[in-house]
């Protein structure tokens, strides 16, 4: 598959990099050499210095005819018309990345599809929501959501007193624990993904991914240890577009503390946020984040530019016995070290964004794609669109890879956890957990 990306920056060398994992023909393109040299040292890519709003340099990077076109820079401008271009000129299908959350409203969305723009991203909006899952489900360090939330995948850390620790998986199934109504999924342990199974041992620091229906999750809370938490009061530190989006959506279910150094910036957000109390100050002086009731929080969100001060204020929001801890972090590397680190979860906007394009790179009819944190595997959405083998066999008798497995279905209103019994049927909207390497086979069966 032939793709063009515009845009060397987080985003655009993100998806590359997922990319060139897929043996895809792949050109990026920036005006800024010093990030496309980064990007062939380090990526399977061709790159093209130059302006993708130039017909010239769309012309070179083989525009005509090309199956996507991903227009991520950080200018939101530059990006629809970039969009446009590409798609007079012949490409297929066009995405472009925005900051403004209501370009999103259907109104934009129908006059931009009109323009030749077939998808509207914004990194801020997607991580905001994704915060928004964190704190509805505090109990829990991850959160993700399939068909409306109908079935949600949550993740947490075994710590040493988890009654699942140091029992067969299979022990736990046949003592009634799970009940047909949840399942582990991924394990992270250390640096390494386990896909569990009968014999597989929890261990003392585990991460481990269960699949659920939502009505299911207090269940699943109470079973594995985990404890709730009602959630009242909020502090945001961080006043940029992150922290206005996650404050927008908070404010009118929660009481939200945002704290700002910049006063100019405070008073554009006391006239854009109407519920939320904003305080100018720095997010690293703890004395004043005290005075503003850290220690009366359930919930600190540290969402500056600086993912150090982040993490390290979310540190000292733990010490200071907030329940739940959320920091934005720029480094992807970070991400991969969230359940040692300390605070409950790293957030990274450019990740979150890639993953959510990335979608449109796979086979079969896929409503959704994800990655796990620090998990080197995929959730997956899939439908199934005709009858053929998956909807004439049993799931213990379609020879599913060994490193992958189906965690949920959805058919209609109903939500399964399937066992080796259970069947598919045509509209099913299947979801599966996938290794890299088992991804080929599992599109081949969903094709």
């Amino acid at each position: 598959m032939k793709i063009i990306i515009a845009g060397a920056g987080g985003v655009g060398f993100h998806l590359a990099e997922l990319l060139s994992y897929e043996n895809q023909d792949i050109v990026l393109i920036d005006v800024n050499k010093d990030v496309l040299d980064y990007a062939s040292q380090h990526l399977d890519v061709m790159t093209i210095l130059g302006d993708a709003s130039s017909e010239e340099v769309l012309d070179t990077a083989g525009v005509r005819g090309t199956r996507l076109f991903l227009a991520v820079t950080t200018n939101e401008h530059t990006n629809l018309i970039m969009a446009q271009m590409a798609k007079k000129m012949g490409a297929k299908q066009v995405i472009a990345r925005v900051s403004k959350s209501e370009y999103l409203n259907e109104m934009w969305l129908s006059y931009f599809r009109r323009t030749g723009v077939d998808s509207l991203i914004s990194p801020r909006k997607l991580a905001a929501e994704e915060i928004r899952r964190l704190v509805r489900q505090c109990s829990f360090t991850d959160v993700l959501e399939f068909e409306e939330g109908k079935v949600v995948i949550v993740g947490f850390t075994l710590d040493e007193h988890s009654p699942l620790l140091g029992k067969p998986l299979r022990d736990i199934t046949h003592s009634g624990f799970y009940k047909g109504h949840y399942r582990p999924i991924a394990i992270l342990r250390g640096n390494r993904t386990i896909i569990p199974h009968g014999d597989t041992i929890l261990r003392f620091n585990d991460h481990v991914y269960f699949i659920s229906p939502r009505e299911e999750l207090d269940s699943l809370a109470a079973q594995v240890g985990r404890k709730q938490v009602e959630v009242k009061r909020i502090m945001i530190v961080g006043g940029s577009g992150l922290g206005y989006e996650t404050a927008k959506l908070l404010e009118k279910d929660y009481q939200v503390t945002l704290v700002e150094r910049s006063k100019e910036r405070c008073r554009l957000l006391s006239e854009l946020l109407h519920e939320t109390l904003i305080i100018h100050g720095d997010a690293s002086d703890i004395d004043l984040l005290r005075e503003e009731g850290l220690e009366n929080m359930e919930v600190f969100i540290a969402v500056t530019p600086n993912s150090e001060t982040n993490i390290i204020t979310s540190l000292m929001a733990k010490n200071y016995g907030v329940a739940k801890t959320i920091a934005r972090v720029e480094n992807k590397e970070y991400t991969y070290i969230s359940q040692n680190i300390g605070v409950d979860t790293l957030i990274n906007v450019k990740l979150i964004a890639a993953n959510n394009i990335f979608r449109y790179v796979r086979k079969g009819r896929v409503e959704a794609l994800t990655t796990l944190h620090g998990v080197e595997a995929e959730v997956i959405e899939f439908v199934v669109e005709k009858d053929n083998r998956l909807t004439k066999r049993k799931l213990r008798d379609l020879h599913l890879p060994q490193k992958a497995l189906i965690g949920g279905v959805v058919r209609g209103d109903q939500t399964f956890i399937p066992d080796g019994n259970f069947q598919l049927q045509v509209g099913d909207r299947v979801i599966v957990f996938a290794m890299p390497e088992a991804i080929p086979t599992i599109e081949k069966i969903f094709r």
